[in-house]
């Protein structure tokens, strides 16, 4: 019985150290390129399940009272930065509908092309409508769209752009025009629309193959409000490219069927392929950041997690709009996981964040983000 009792103690204990080691390389993913430290960067997708297993250790070893709890309280003090960007602690804040005054509202949302092409869902043909309603009554000042579609042919698709322009009332908007079909019936990309002036615009396309499909242009919008610019960034970092096969062969994961190694290298080629995308992509934005003659506010669907490279790169010093007034986890993309959230606004540190919210809606697969922002002295 003693023999027993000991042994099981030596396997608690080293679970414990691997689940600390664990936690830690996941940490570490923030400050990793992923495109050299692409291992680190997938067990970074793992950091919610490694947090509440370092948490449970600690719960663990304080029951019994034994001094093996100050591993996992050593880990969560060095761990904090992620622990902070994973989660906001701030509840109670409720989201009012009036705009402070003095300040500037931003929406930001992947609109999936409007669900003009969903086959998921039957009254599709209605989502556009009921989605340019959602986005009038939050009376933004900035809309940034990410997947935005734009038909030129009436026949079959109603006109997106002239409809914000003038039955929502944003007169001004720059459009990246990323992808078209050859005739350029069809358009889509990026979109910035404003209520205030644009007085310069800047669009960045990123390199890579054209046969990849799943980013779309970094482009920025300086926007004259009441005297003081702004300059506000959009953007769309590349996509894993999951597809309908891919979806099944996380089920496979998930129920550890027969041919769970098979899947699993498909699913670990595609998310490897989008770290180093990604990775180069994060330099690029962080420069034209970096450039910025305004004080900036860079919103979009970066399609990476708040403990990754591309998070903490492209933020560098930046308020998140959602860790600074909002509550909880955030998840934005409604698919996979409960814990993703994957899209943001970040803001200049002279921009005072009042208030943001994560509008939960049956739209498209991404969640908008909404944030009211002061602007400051920096901004005349």
């Amino acid at each position: 019985m003693a023999m027993l009792r000991t042994f099981t103690r030596r396997v608690v204990i080293a679970s414990h150290i691997a689940v600390v080691i664990l936690f830690l390389l996941a940490c570490a993913n923030g400050w990793l390129r992923p495109d050299h430290w692409w291992v680190v960067s997938l067990l970074g997708l793992f950091f919610p399940a490694l947090l509440a297993a370092v948490i449970f250790f600690l719960v663990f070893w304080l029951l019994y009272r034994r001094r093996w709890a100050l591993l996992s309280l050593a880990a969560l003090l060095a761990g904090w930065q992620n622990i902070h960007a994973f989660l906001a602690f701030h509840p109670g804040a409720a989201f009012q509908a009036s705009k402070p005054p003095h300040s500037l509202r931003v929406l930001t949302w992947n609109v999936r092309r409007w669900d003009e092409f969903s086959g998921k869902k039957k009254d599709n043909g209605l989502h556009r409508s009921k989605m340019m309603q959602v986005i009038a009554e939050q009376n933004a000042d900035v809309l940034c769209f990410q997947e935005f579609f734009e038909s030129h042919n009436p026949k079959e698709y109603a006109r997106n752009i002239p409809y914000i322009q003038e039955q929502l009332h944003y007169p001004y908007y720059y459009f990246s025009q990323d992808y078209h079909r050859y005739d350029w019936m069809y358009e889509t990309g990026v979109i910035i629309f404003s209520k205030y002036p644009i007085t310069g615009t800047l669009r960045v396309k990123y390199s890579g193959t054209d046969s990849v499909r799943a980013t779309e242009s970094l482009i920025a919008a300086d926007i004259n409000v009441s005297g003081q610019r702004v300059r506000v960034f959009t953007t769309h970092l590349q996509s894993v490219l999951f597809h309908s096969r891919d979806f099944r062969n996380i089920e496979i994961i998930r129920n550890v069927d027969d041919s769970v190694l098979q899947a699993s290298r498909s699913i670990v080629k595609k998310l490897r392929r989008a770290y180093g995308f990604r990775s180069a992509q994060a330099d690029l934005v962080r420069s034209q950041l970096d450039q910025s003659p305004y004080p900036v506010v860079i919103c979009g669907d970066f399609n990476d997690i708040p403990n990754s490279y591309t998070y903490f790169h492209i933020r560098s010093g930046r308020q998140d709009a959602f860790l600074a007034r909002g509550f909880g986890i955030g998840r934005t993309y409604k698919d996979l996981s409960p814990t993703l959230r994957i899209d943001y606004i970040l803001a200049d540190p002279s921009l005072e964040v009042l208030q943001c919210r994560r509008l939960v809606t049956p739209f498209s697969d991404h969640h908008p983000v909404i944030a009211d922002l002061r602007l400051g002295e920096q901004g005349q």
